[in-house]
C-alpha cells in the first residue's frame, strides 16, 4: 500500500495512537477511509470521462474523414462531365432539336402544298415527344446552374 512495507505501517499506527489517543483513533480512522473512497471515486470518475473524451474526439475525426471523403466523391461526380463537354451536348442537342423541327415544318408544308402522304398521327405525336424532351434538357436547372458557377469562376 503507497509503496509502503508493514514495519513502516506499524510506525504510523503507533504515532497516531499516541497523537489521536484511543478515543478520536476510530473516528479518525473512519474518516480516514471515506476520505480515501471519495478520492479513488473522484479518480475513477475523471478517468472514465477523458477515456469518453477522447471517444468523442476519435469519432468526430472518423466523422470528419468521412464527410470529406463524400464531398470529394460528390465533387468527382459533378466534375464528371466538363463545362466544353457540356457545351457540346447542349449544342448537339440544340441542333438535332431545330433540325427536327425544320424538317418537320417542311414535311407539313409539302404535304400542304402537294396533298402527297401526311404522316400518322402517332409518329407526329413521337416526333413532338422527343422535341419535348431536347427542349427540358436545354431548360435543365442544372444546367443553368453549370452555367451561373462558369459565368462565376470566368469573371
Amino acid at each position: 500500500m503507497f509503496g509502503m512495507s508493514l514495519p513502516e505501517i506499524i510506525v504510523i499506527l503507533v504515532i497516531a495512537v499516541l497523537v489521536l489517543g484511543p478515543d478520536k483513533l476510530p473516528e479518525a480512522l473512519v474518516k480516514f477511509a471515506k476520505f480515501f473512497k471519495y478520492f479513488k471515486a473522484q479518480v475513477s470518475s475523471a478517468k472514465s470521462n477523458f477515456e469518453q473524451e477522447v471517444r468523442i474526439a476519435e469519432l468526430k475525426a472518423d466523422a470528419a474523414k468521412l464527410k470529406s471523403s463524400v464531398t470529394d466523391i460528390s465533387s468527382n461526380v459533378r466534375k464528371k462531365l466538363t463545362f466544353e463537354e457540356l457545351d457540346e451536348l447542349k449544342k448537339s442537342a440544340s441542333d438535332f432539336s431545330t433540325e427536327l423541327k425544320s424538317s418537320l415544318d417542311f414535311s407539313q408544308t409539302n404535304s400542304d402544298n402537294e396533298n402527297s402522304r401526311i404522316p400518322s398521327e402517332n409518329s407526329q405525336n413521337q416526333v413532338l415527344d422527343k422535341l419535348n424532351v431536347l427542349d427540358k434538357l436545354n431548360s435543365d436547372p442544372l444546367n443553368t446552374k453549370i452555367d451561373e458557377q462558369r459565368e462565376g469562376k470566368n469573371v
